[in-house]
This record gives C-alpha cells, structure tokens and sequence, in this order.
C-alpha cells in the first residue's frame, strides 16, 4: 500500500499557523512560513516536487478556509481557479458542501465523517500513488495519533510563532526515524520516518 505522507511548514517553535487566520492572511496577520517556495523555488524544487507529487491529499477546513459555520459557496480556496494539486483533494469538516471541481486535475471532496473515511476515500482514488496529509497542524495532529502518517516531512523556517495551531499538541510520544535532512537558505527540510 502506498505510504500516506504529510508535508508541513512550520515555524521554529512549531506553530503552523496563528487564530487570526483571514482571507487575507491565510495563516494569520505577518506569518509567511512559504516565502521559501516562491523566492526561492529552484533551490528547493525536489521538496516542492514531492509536496505536489501525491495522488490524493487530506486537508482541514482551516486549510480551505478562514469561513466557520456554514459554507460560503463563493469561496473556493486561497489558491485560484488552477489550485496547485492536480489531484484530488479531501476537506474535512462539519458540514457537508457538494464537491468543488477546479481547473487543473483538482477536486476538493467535502468529508464530515472523520480522518478514517477521507483517508479510504483518498486510498479509493490515489491508485499506487501516496496520499500527503496537507495540514494545518491540527489535521496532522489528528493523523499522528490515530497512528496513520508512515512519513513526517517538516519544512522548519526561522521564525517564531508564540501561539497557534501547533504540531504535536495532543499527540502521543512517538518514535521518529530521521531519514534526512537538508539546510536551505530560508528553510530547512526533515524528513522522520514515524514508527507505530
């Protein structure tokens, strides 16, 4: 079965993003934890190669969309009509909204069921292909302790948070494998085989 992964950028003290989360700030007023993908894209292009390389990918509402409560059918991501995943894309959430069809090979799927069934519905769709759960930290959190991510990739930027969503909150102790780890010039790449 092909391994489900999850790609991660995270501040130095392990935040993936703070609660003022806005349409204008996906991740909360003055954080950027991804300058390294668009300022620096050659340097890093075989760690953005893997995040965009999955046949499916999980993320959480928050990931989606700063919105709360029921959907606003306007809104279709941060990203615009051409979304960077080429595959289909499994929401989780509480309240159910028919599947978004974008151009470019992605479909976000709307799941209210819980990890468990938007990971079987991404394994239906990903052929021999990994799944990536996408984040915000809370979804990986969520992963991890249920004991379902084989291979933890963290993309460390030098800042600090203070406070936000932050990963490992809640998680059980958990044995990592570092299998790399490489030194960029805005970020640093680790890759943690995890042991269940």
């Amino acid at each position: 079965m092909p391994p489900v992964t999850s790609n991660l950028a995270i501040s130095l003290d392990g935040f993936s993003s703070r609660p003022d989360q806005s349409r204008e700030h996906p991740f909360g007023a003055g954080v950027d934890l991804h300058t390294w993908m668009f300022e620096t894209a050659d340097e890093n292009a075989a760690e953005i190669a893997a995040i965009t390389g999955a046949g499916a990918y999980i993320m959480g509402r928050n990931m989606f969309s700063p919105d709360r409560g029921d959907w606003d059918l306007e809104w279709t991501g941060w990203w615009g009509e051409d979304p960077p995943y080429h595959a289909p894309v499994f929401v989780l959430g509480h309240h159910p909204r028919e599947p978004l069809v974008m151009k470019g090979g992605t479909t976000f799927t709307f799941v209210t069921d819980g990890i468990r069934a938007a990971l079987e519905q991404a394994r239906a769709v990903a052929g021999d292909k990994r799944i990536s759960i996408a984040g915000g930290a809370s979804t990986v959190n969520q992963y991890l302790a249920a004991g379902l991510i084989d291979e933890l990739r963290l993309h460390v930027v030098p800042v600090t948070l203070g406070h936000g969503d932050r990963l490992f909150d809640g998680v059980p102790p958990l044995r990592l494998e570092q299998v790399s780890a490489r030194q960029a010039s805005l970020v640093t790449h680790l890759t943690y085989r995890v042991h269940h």
